[in-house]
């Protein structure tokens, strides 16, 4: 397994008037940074919210390239970020929900201390497949064909590229000692963004070559 250490490129906030970063998502434009009663988007460039939806957005969120889905307790919701309308809503696996991604027509949901990846049915709720991991899953993205996930575990936190099929972990990028990761999302090409738990912010790390 190949082991790095983490290249942060760049950090956003702390957010004005926010407490902790509980997910993130990207569609290309925004950043998507769920804080606990809405989901604000970020300017990329000048790290600015630039527009706040009234859902509760208590975990992870993710981007189908349409909607928006967001975690809000015991619920996965479809959000149009257009209207900030909720459109739909499925339950969330057995065990709650940390982390959310998009990929191949699913949603790909972690558990944290539950420490699983289910492939989920986006129109049912119902669980696809399973993936176990071995650390508290704290979010869950897609970088084209690669599956990654973070950890947050006695004040540590990585990255992990894992095996879609077996879940076994391929590389591995551990964050500084302190730095947590409470979301993840990739931006499609060369980098992750991690969402800072507590600290109120959004770090960027660059995918390792």
């Amino acid at each position: 397994m190949k082991r790095s250490a983490a290249n942060i490129a760049h950090e956003y906030g702390p957010f004005p008037d926010v407490e902790r970063v509980n997910g993130v998502s990207y569609d290309g434009s925004h950043i998507w940074v769920a804080v606990g009663d809405t989901l604000n988007a970020v300017d990329p460039d000048t790290g600015a919210t630039v527009r706040k939806l009234n859902v509760p957005a208590h975990a992870g969120t993710a981007f189908d390239g349409q909607y928006l889905f967001q975690i809000s307790g015991d619920r996965i919701q479809k959000v149009d970020p257009d209207s900030g309308k909720v459109i739909a809503s499925i339950p969330t696996p057995d065990g709650g929900a940390a982390g959310m991604a998009w990929a191949e027509g699913s949603l790909w949901v972690g558990q944290h201390r539950n420490r699983k990846i289910h492939q989920v049915d986006p129109n049912t709720g119902a669980v696809l497949r399973t993936i176990e991991s071995n650390r508290f899953v704290t979010g869950v993205t897609w970088l084209g064909d690669e599956l990654w996930h973070a950890t947050w575990e006695d004040d540590k936190s990585d990255l992990r590229r894992v095996d879609p099929k077996s879940g076994e972990v391929l590389e591995q990028v551990n964050m500084p000692d302190g730095l947590v990761v409470s979301g993840l999302e990739s931006n499609g090409r060369d980098a992750f963004f991690c969402g800072g738990g507590g600290s109120a912010k959004v770090r960027v790390v660059t995918r390792p070559r």
